[in-house]
């Protein structure tokens, strides 16, 4: 891996609390607002290197933008007042109290299940009564499950789909995602077992051709990702072009925690 330039030159509005690793939300000298993650402020985790989570976000976006859908906020590498990191495009969500309704991933009680969902967990709520935890039978939240099955993400809790205020959903904390070995954890299990749509289809086999030999996506991933990293994500796209499907959860538990 090689060093990233330098992106947008910030200045820190505040910190942003998020469990355990540094986050802030800052503001370039054009005036664009950005969440900043300094690689200096994150948890050492047991299985993945140190310091490797902005380049695992980085390369979250460029595979975003290989696939064509526009899933993930421009993300860049940025060096800020806590070291290098990574910057990303801040995302002005909807604000719930003005605009009713249901975020992409919800809770609802089990007998008033919305139409257009479809349940993926089932519980107890804090009052003890039956819940499940559900999410939109949508065509950009479908392309973000099969975006996760392509990054190999351990980590699609609820909160980490965000609606802006135009109603765009977005998809964003990718830190934990392209490992070798197989780690998805999502909540978005919803298409399980069903065909990929042919224009799904037809953009992994766009990023498959971009990850074969010296291709262009390979290119910028070995500028980001361990080799072996770059092998394993280029062997998922491959099997779900020719298994042409959406897998269903393999063993071992394929859910987040928390959830949301």
């Amino acid at each position: 891996m090689t060093a990233r330039p330098p992106g947008p030159e910030l200045t820190v509005l505040h910190r942003i609390p998020s469990g355990s690793n540094a986050v802030y939300r800052c503001v370039d000298t054009l005036g664009e607002h950005w969440v900043y993650k300094p690689s200096a402020g994150e948890r050492p985790l047991t299985d993945f290197p140190d310091g490797s989570l902005a380049a695992r976000e980085i390369a979250a976006y460029t595979v975003s933008v290989a696939l064509g859908w526009d899933l993930v906020p421009e993300t860049v590498g940025a060096h800020g007042p806590g070291g290098p990191g990574m910057a990303q495009r801040w995302v002005d969500e909807i604000d719930r109290t003005e605009t009713p309704g249901h975020d992409p991933v919800d809770v609802h009680s089990v007998d008033a299940l919305p139409p257009g969902r479809v349940a993926v967990l089932r519980g107890q709520g804090s009052g003890g009564q039956e819940v499940v935890v559900a999410h939109a039978l949508d065509d950009r939240l479908r392309r973000i499950a099969l975006f996760d099955l392509v990054v190999n993400n351990a980590d699609r809790k609820g909160g980490h789909v965000l609606v802006d205020t135009s109603g765009q959903i977005w998809a964003i904390d990718h830190g934990l995602s392209f490992h070798t070995e197989d780690k998805l954890r999502t909540v978005l299990w919803g298409w399980a077992g069903q065909p990929l749509p042919p224009e799904d289809l037809e953009a992994l086999e766009t990023v498959r051709d971009g990850l074969a030999g010296d291709g262009p996506l390979a290119g910028a991933l070995r500028d980001l990702l361990a080799p072996g990293e770059v092998r394993a994500l280029e062997e998922r796209v491959a099997a779900l072009v020719e298994g042409e499907v959406f897998p269903a959860p393999g063993p071992g538990y394929p859910l987040p925690w928390p959830l949301f």
